[in-house]
This record gives C-alpha cells, sequence and structure tokens, in this order.
C-alpha cells in the first residue's frame, strides 16, 4: 500500500534524527575504545576496570525505564521528547569531555573514584538524551513502510559512527599524532564530545512527534507523586513484557547482538595472532579496515537492501532472510581467514594487479596524509594483502545491518498494539528503555562469555604467540557462535503475527478510537 503524504517523513526530519543517531552510536563507540587505555594510559587496575565497565551497566539498567516512563507522561509545549532530548544532548557532550580529562598522575584509587562518579553523572545526561530520542522516532510516523524507512535512514547515518570509531585505537596510540596515550585521550575526548552535542541537539529542533496535546491519562511527574509514578511505572513495565510481538523483538535482537559481541574480539585476534603470528605490528590496520569496511557496506549496501525487502515481504520475512545470509557470510570467515588460501590468492595476477593498484593510490595520497599528520591511515602492502577476509563481509554485515533498522521499526508498530490493548498514554518511551535494556544486558553478558570463551580454549592475550590448536577452535567459536544464534533468532521470529495487514488494521481502529479524520 502507498504511504499517505501526510504519514511521510520530510528529509529534514529525517536527517536532523538520523544526525542523532550518530551521535547516539558515537558516545557508547567510543568510550568502548577509550576504555581500553584506563589500562594502558591510565594504568588502571584491571579488577577496578572491570567494576568501572559493569557498575554503570547496572545504572542503566535502573535509569533507563525511568527515563522512559517520564517522557511518555510528560506535558509541555514542546512535546514529550524533545526538550530531554535538547538538554541530554548538551549534558552527555560535556561530561563525556568531562569523564577523560584524568592524569595518570593522580593515584589509582583518585581515578577510580573520578572515573565512576563522572561514568554515572555522564550516563544519566546520555539516558536524558537517548531514551527520549529512541521513543521520538517510533512515534514520528504511523504508516507501515514509512517506519522502516525512517529507521533505515537513521541507521544508515548511525553506521558512519562506526567507520570512524576502530580508528581511534590507531589515532591515540600513534606516537606521531600524540606524545602519549594519555593525551591523545584528553584531546580527542573534547572533539567526540563537542561533535555529539552539536549534532544531538539537532532532533529536539527540527524533528516533530505526536501530537500529545490531548493524550489522556497521562500521570503527573513531581516530587510530590514519586511514589504513585513508580506504581504507574512498574505497571507499565509489566504491561510491555506481556506483550507477545514485542518480547520476541526483545529476544530476537538479544540473540543476534549477543551473539555478534561475544566474538567481536574474535576477528582481531585471528588477524593478529593467527594470520600475522601474534605482530601487532605486521597485522598494522587491517582490523581497523575490516570494521570500517563493515560499516560501510552495512550503511550503503545492506539497510538500503533490507529495506527494500522488508518494504516488499514483510519485515519479519526480512529479518528471517537477512539472519540466513548472515549465516552464510559467517561460515565463509573460515576460508576467508585462511593463510593458505590467502597467500594462494595473493600469488594469482588479479591480486598482484589489485595490490599494486592500491599501493599506487596510497603512493599519490601518502604527501597529503603526512602533511596532515595522518600517515596512519596508510596501508602497507609489502607483505601482502589480505582481500579474502574481506569476502565474507557483505554476506554477514546483513546480521547487525538488518537488526536495529527491522527491530526498531517493528517496536513502533507493537506500540500502536499496545495502545489499542491498554489505552492511553502511548508508551513509546517505556517500550525503547526495555529494549535497549536488553541490547545493553547483551552487552555485558557478552563480555562475560567472551572472556569464558577464551579462557575455555586456552587463549593467553598477554602471550605473543597461541597453540596451534588454540587458534583453531577460535577460528571455529567465531563462526559457531554467532551462526547458531542468528538460526535461534530467525526460529523465534517465525511465529511473529503482526503483519502489515494487520498493523493497518490496528493503525485504523485507533484513528477511529481518537476521533482523528
Amino acid at each position: 500500500m502507498e504511504t499517505l503524504p501526510k504519514d511521510r517523513v520530510p528529509l529534514l526530519q529525517k536527517s536532523a534524527f538520523g544526525a542523532g543517531h550518530l551521535a547516539l552510536n558515537l558516545l557508547p563507540g567510543a568510550l568502548g575504545v577509550f576504555s581500553f587505555f584506563l589500562l594502558t594510559a591510565f594504568g588502571m587496575d584491571p579488577f577496578l576496570a572491570g567494576i568501572l565497565g559493569g557498575l554503570p551497566r547496572l545504572y542503566d539498567a535502573i535509569s533507563d525505564p525511568i527515563m522512559g516512563f517520564i517522557s511518555d507522561n510528560t506535558k509541555s509545549k514542546w512535546g514529550r521528547r524533545r526538550p530531554y532530548i535538547f538538554v541530554g544532548a548538551i549534558l552527555s557532550g560535556i561530561f563525556y569531555i568531562l569523564l577523560w580529562q584524568m592524569s595518570p598522575e593522580n593515584s589509582q584509587m583518585y581515578n577510580f573514584w573520578y572515573f565512576l562518579i563522572f561514568s554515572l553523572i555522564f550516563l544519566t545526561g546520555n539516558t536524558i538524551f537517548a531514551t527520549p530520542l529512541v521513543g521520538l522516532g517510533y512515534e514520528m510516523t504511523t504508516d507501515y513502510n514509512e517506519r522502516t524507512r525512517l529507521m533505515g535512514f537513521a541507521n544508515t547515518v548511525g553506521q558512519i559512527a562506526w567507520m570512524i570509531v576502530p580508528w581511534f585505537w590507531v589515532i591515540i596510540a600513534n606516537p606521531k599524532m600524540y606524545a602519549t596515550q594519555v593525551e591523545g585521550v584528553n584531546e580527542l575526548a573534547i572533539y567526540v564530545g563537542v561533535i555529539c552535542m552539536v549534532l544531538g541537539v539537532l532532533p529536539a529542533i527540527f524533528c516533530k512527534g505526536i501530537d500529545a496535546a490531548k493524550m489522556e491519562n497521562r500521570k503527573e511527574i513531581s516530587f510530590k507523586t514519586i511514589g504513585s509514578s513508580f506504581k504507574e511505572l512498574f505497571h507499565g513495565i509489566k504491561q510491555v513484557s506481556q506483550n507477545k510481538p514485542f518480547m520476541k523483538l526483545c529476544a530476537a535482537t538479544f540473540l543476534v547482538f549477543n551473539g555478534f559481541q561475544i566474538v567481536a574480539s574474535f576477528s582481531v585476534f585471528i588477524i593478529v595472532f593467527y594470520m600475522y603470528n601474534g605482530s601487532y605490528e605486521g597485522a598494522g590496520t587491517w582490523p581497523a579496515w575490516f570494521a570500517t569496511i563493515s560499516a560501510m557496506l552495512t550503511a550503503f549496501m545492506v539497510i538500503p537492501v533490507v529495506t527494500r525487502i522488508a518494504n516488499k515481504w514483510g519485515k519479519k520475512n526480512a529479518f528471517i532472510i537477512a539472519s540466513v545470509i548472515s549465516i552464510v557470510g559467517y561460515l565463509l570467515k573460515w576460508w576467508g581467514f585462511n593463510n593458505e588460501l590467502n597467500t594462494a590468492f595473493n600469488q594469482t595476477s588479479l591480486a598482484k594487479s589489485m595490490t599494486k593498484g592500491l599501493q599506487s593510490v596510497f603512493d599519490a595520497i601518502g604527501p597529503t596524509l603526512e602533511s596532515l599528520n595522518m600517515s596512519w591511515f596508510t596501508i602497507d602492502t609489502t607483505q601482502g594483502v589480505p582481500w579474502l577476509i574481506f569476502i565474507p563481509i557483505p554476506l554477514l554485515a546483513f546480521g547487525l545491518g538488518s537488526l536495529f533498522t527491522l527491530m526498531m521499526s517493528m517496536t513502533a508498530d507493537v506500540c500502536d498494539l499496545d495502545e489499542l490493548k491498554n489505552g492511553m498514554p502511548r508508551k513509546e518511551g517505556t517500550f525503547g528503555a526495555i529494549y535497549w535494556w536488553m541490547v545493553k544486558l547483551g552487552q555485558g553478558l557478552a563480555l562475560v562469555i567472551g572472556g569464558f570463551v577464551l579462557k575455555l580454549i586456552g587463549f593467553d592475550g598477554g602471550a605473543t604467540t597461541q597453540t596451534a590448536e588454540t587458534l583453531y577452535q577460535l577460528r571455529l567459536m567465531d563462526i559457531i557462535i554467532p551462526s547458531v544464534t542468528a538460526a535461534i533468532a530467525a526460529w523465534v521470529m517465525w511465529t511473529y503475527n503482526l503483519s502489515e495487514d494487520k498493523a493497518r488494521d490496528i493503525k485504523e481502529q485507533l484513528v477511529k478510537r481518537r476521533g482523528e479524520l
């Protein structure tokens, strides 16, 4: 069915929403990279660093649903979400900058408490920004297919963050860029914070959500009503958890995202320890290029393709198709990351001409990069190029590339179903908070499970080499774990029943109930 003009989101609003998603991805992406330097640059004890990674996640799990409830029930002339997005974006940027203005000259416990306190303050600002932003996206259009196009556009822009983030490792650790890693962390944090402030306020200025002026049954948000508000919050969470289609979305997201996150670092280890015999210098920037090209193909190939499939054959079918394609991509990694095959391919005339062309490009731009102090961006082809590692990327990118585009679009449909069953107020904020709580829970568990898998197969991160058996099992786990979780997620979604026809029928019932034309 063709989307009505009134249900289309103008390009300006899509662009502003996409800018918000770029900030939404850049902040946690940068935080993940910078946290590594707590150990190497600031000398933080690994156990204390682990606490600094875990405690804020617990705080997140509590604060997100609360913020979702608050934004769902807010009454203001600027709407339910936009004031929080504006203020939260500014707070997020400021406190991200302050979070990383530490010095290794301070005592370890001083830096521990400084980082912990500012982490909690930063996450408060980020929750104020992120939770209403997600809820705003769910209500920017009521059209089944336009929701997918909106989320596809936003996630395409958001992928730019993942093209940039892998290079933070290279830049911070490059002595030609910064005299010390501390200096690199301190300065880059300022750039990240300012960029996220500028991008983050754009949705608050340009995007429009649902007209909530006449929305009924909203609860009063004040210090006097804290007790009753918490009661309503838990009642809303209970209603959300009883929404079967939504719980299927959460389960599928948890499986796909958790499966990917468990092995997220395995590709780097395989490149360094298996393909380059434990030499980080030999591996050079290939891990960064692998991540960047993955993000580029996700943004400019996978998301547009998945959006078209969803609009033609339905969102559920698009997810299942994308999951199957990603499994094929994971299986291809066995051959793509094979040393012997890469060596053999590099002897072919095709590979030689490709390598020669690549080197000529970097020879041409080398002086310019050198003048910009960006020599870290170059590629050394003297040891050959592992071309085959890039072959699986277009297929395995369908896993995460489809996930948030489709799931966020389907969550918007689920919000309609909830209004039909439970009435006003609409709970986009609560749905978004619980959905992303599942994502964060997956991240936390993935760190634990991933470490357990590495320990189980005998991987020693402090060693310069690994045993042949360990590397063999590492390559197997890198394929088996995400393939199995993707397959289970596809099975879970097989019985998802909120089709386009049903979604449009729900929309018509809601329009009649509200007395809208």
